[in-house]
């Protein structure tokens, strides 16, 4: 079961989190504009990743990992965590746009 971890945090992170298209994030609804927000960011950390991987400043442990290895030596958890992070984070903040376009439409924010 180790080995599911990072796999199962990542999914919970996007269990708890995919709801809030309901409520407005409009994240899934605009693909194009998300893989433009997440992947430059995304390629920047990857790089730095594989840099210090190669260069022994860190490493993953295999206990906590499926197996898949990526190019260049990473772990295809670490791959799916600088998507799907992000991928939280926008529809966070688009849920809390939404909310407050809502708030400021019936004139209740302070």
């Amino acid at each position: 079961m180790d080995r599911w971890h990072y796999l199962l945090v990542l999914a919970a992170c996007l269990a708890v989190t995919s709801p809030l298209e309901l409520l407005g994030a409009r994240v899934y609804r605009r693909p194009v504009r998300a893989v433009r927000a997440i992947l430059p960011a995304a390629g920047v950390f990857l790089a730095w990743d594989v840099l210090a991987t190669a260069a022994g400043v860190w490493d993953f442990n295999g206990r906590y990992l499926v197996g898949v290895e990526l190019p260049f030596g990473l772990p295809l958890e670490e791959l799916l965590f600088f998507l799907v992070v992000p991928l939280c984070g926008l529809l966070t903040y688009g849920c809390v746009q939404a909310m407050l376009a809502k708030l400021r439409a019936n004139g209740t924010e302070r």
